[in-house]
């Protein structure tokens, strides 16, 4: 895993050298994630291209990327993919928006289990679009991101890491590596009108990430599914796709 120190994105990291259980390592330049890219700056874009930006992934609910705006990428030749997981979940208020799109990481278990597997539960076709957009090799590198490139974005990235065979400690390492930048995350979610007011209200640790949410997305994938090979099949990521992406990720 490599930071990638961009002025207009604070939790940027490039998915390569993360160990699989057969012994080899993910590669660099093929599956990126961050925060909202809505400040890149030219020099951001070189970074990005230099390592492979091909095709940015939007997790964003459709009302964000309204309010918010598609950012500066968009005025380049570089194709972007929505997918928006939280298709049934939003009422029209802001406040529910937020409260939905940046979860409080310090809710109760059961709460944090409901977010994360109802990404799959209320939009599997969308996952799955994610899962197909990551395995294409056309695509060049995949920049996953949603607002603070924690949630959405973690999930998304730990099931096609997970796929491939990464070890679910590493899967898990990498999720919680974002409370390294949670601070400067928060700081950007407070520059921006849709996240202010929400993010005024809230302590620094209801962003804050534990280990234990994604570890029991993972067991309720495992109890659920029968593992996250029988969750791809079961939202229609075919053998022929998850092939495509451990060439892609492993070589």
């Amino acid at each position: 895993m490599t930071w990638l120190e961009l002025e207009g994105a604070v939790n940027a990291r490039d998915l390569g050298g993360l160990p699989t259980v057969d012994g080899r390592v993910t590669r660099g330049g093929v599956l990126l994630r961050s925060d909202n890219l809505q400040d890149l700056t030219p020099k951001d874009l070189e970074i990005l291209r230099d390592h492979g930006l091909g095709t940015v992934l939007d997790l964003r609910t459709n009302a964000e990327v309204e309010m918010v705006g598609p950012g500066p990428l968009r005025d380049t030749d570089i194709p972007h993919v929505h997918v928006d997981l939280i298709p049934h979940g939003f009422d029209g208020r802001t406040d529910d928006l937020v409260d939905q799109a940046i979860p409080d990481e310090s809710a109760g278990d059961e709460a944090m289990d409901h977010f994360y597997i109802d990404y799959v539960n209320h939009a599997p076709g969308e996952v799955a679009r994610a899962l197909r957009t990551i395995a294409d090799p056309r695509n060049g590198a995949v920049l996953v991101h949603c607002a603070a490139g924690k949630d959405r974005t973690g999930v998304v990235c730990a099931l096609a890491l997970s796929l491939v065979g990464v070890t679910r400690q590493a899967v898990v390492d990498d999720y919680v590596r974002t409370d390294e930048r949670i601070m400067a995350v928060r700081d950007r979610l407070l520059a921006t009108e849709l996240y202010h007011d929400d993010m005024s209200r809230r302590t620094p640790d209801s962003l804050r990430l534990h280990r234990a949410n994604m570890e029991r997305f993972l067991d309720r994938v495992d109890a659920t599914y029968g593992g996250v090979h029988g969750l791809a099949m079961a939202i229609g990521v075919d053998e022929e796709t998850l092939a495509r992406l451990s060439r892609r990720l492993l070589g």
